[in-house]
């Protein structure tokens, strides 16, 4: 088991021994953010900021579009779970293509059991979506890029 599982093994089992919902640890320059799941969801357990040693991995990290130099970007207030929709069998709120208005619903970010509703502050076109339905998003992660 590498020191990273190791890691995440033993924080788990402080939040079972606790009782906690969620738990963030910084470890070195890594970052660990665990949140629990109603039963039959995910766990999600991933660390925010990857330790200096890993920024030189192999791997190439996919190239994010270029925003243009009129888009909004709206980002998250808080730390939570992204959601598109009120429920799982629900429509998004929105999509990418759409038009908004200021103060419409984008998302639903769950935190500590309580589900904040994440409005925009523009209107315009959502031409991004960035985080996946149901993925952990950090404080001031980029959500939905508008243009107008």
């Amino acid at each position: 088991m590498d020191e990273e599982q190791q890691t995440l093994k033993e924080l788990l089992e402080i939040m079972h021994e606790n009782d906690l919902d969620a738990i963030k640890v910084k470890v070195g320059d890594a970052i660990y953010e665990l949140v629990r799941r109603e039963p039959g969801s995910a766990t999600a357990a991933a660390p925010l900021a990857a330790p200096a040693a890993a920024a030189g991995s192999s791997a190439p990290a996919p190239a994010a579009p270029a925003a243009s130099p009129n888009v909004k970007k709206v980002t998250a207030p808080l730390v939570g779970v992204f959601y598109r929709s009120a429920a799982p069998d629900a429509e998004a709120f929105v999509n990418q293509g759409d038009r908004v208005e200021t103060g419409q619903v984008l998302c639903i970010l769950e935190a500590m059991k309580l589900f904040n509703e994440i409005t925009s502050d523009f209107s315009g076109i959502v031409t991004r979506i960035i985080p996946e339905n149901g993925e952990l998003v950090s404080l001031g992660q980029e959500l939905f890029w508008i243009e107008p």
